[in-house]
């Protein structure tokens, strides 16, 4: 299957800024867009468009702080551009939440009835070719660095308030950047640093899996909470603030 078998409805998958940066960082943002191609029920998956707009549907805030990080640091970012409602980038492929159906306390009508069929056809239109665009990307130097950023919801649907500012995501298996950024992190006055909160930093064929874990690249993952960057002014000053304490973390690594 090719992406001429799609239609031209799709779209794009991704969208790279700063390709030709020399920096060493590869800035990603897997959950940057609410978007649903025109391929995927007309563009609607039958949602309201304040359900849209919530975290279920993307990481509010995530695509502003990737661009400006990227730029403080003079290297490329990649930015998915379709819902993680559609197909979620940030899961391996036999994960049994890539296609949600139901999120926060929301039913997806869109994916309801989605079958094999349909799974494969959106994975096939997005998440592959997003992926081999990250790795590509995450290819053209040898000590390339990646940092993923995600935002999360200050509270879930009839849960507790979550009182962090950052979580640092990072898997038992490589703990080299993460754990020296949350100690740097902790060092700051103001912050309340989550330590693999508001979830777990390990989950098998993730994109920090896929790209970071399995090649032997140093990573992280932040999450941000995106009433904290809900402005394109909050979105800079966070990737400004965040720029040198990431260079100053890497420096100190063996």
């Amino acid at each position: 299957m090719t992406r001429d078998d799609f239609g031209p409805d799709f779209g794009p998958a991704f969208h790279i800024t700063g390709a030709a940066r020399p920096g060493r960082w590869l800035i990603t943002c897997d959950h940057a867009s609410n978007r649903v191609p025109q391929a995927v029920g007309g563009g609607c998956l039958g949602l309201p468009p304040e359900d849209m707009a919530r975290h279920i549907a993307f990481d509010p805030g995530a695509q502003g702080v990737t661009l400006a990080l990227a730029e403080a640091l003079d290297s490329p970012a990649i930015c998915s551009d379709f819902s993680r409602l559609v197909i979620d980038p940030n899961r391996g492929e036999d994960d049994p939440t890539l296609l949600m159906k139901l999120y926060d306390g929301s039913i997806i009508p869109g994916n309801r009835h989605a079958d094999a069929a349909e799974l494969a056809r959106r994975k096939a239109a997005l998440y592959t070719p997003y992926h081999q665009a990250l790795a590509d990307l995450a290819a053209r130097r040898d000590d390339t660095v990646i940092v993923a950023i995600h935002s999360f919801t200050p509270c879930l649907r009839g849960r507790a308030p979550r009182p962090w500012h950052i979580g640092v995501l990072h898997s038992h298996l490589d703990t080299r950047f993460s754990l020296p950024l949350i100690a740097r992190l902790r060092a700051e006055p103001d912050l309340c640093i989550g330590d693999n909160q508001p979830y777990n930093g390990h989950l098998p064929g993730d994109a920090i899996d896929r790209h970071a874990l399995l090649p032997g690249r140093h990573n992280t993952l932040i999450e941000l909470r995106n009433d904290l960057i809900a402005t394109e002014a909050q979105q800079v000053a966070w990737a400004n603030r965040l720029a040198p304490i990431l260079t100053e973390v890497l420096s100190g690594l063996k």
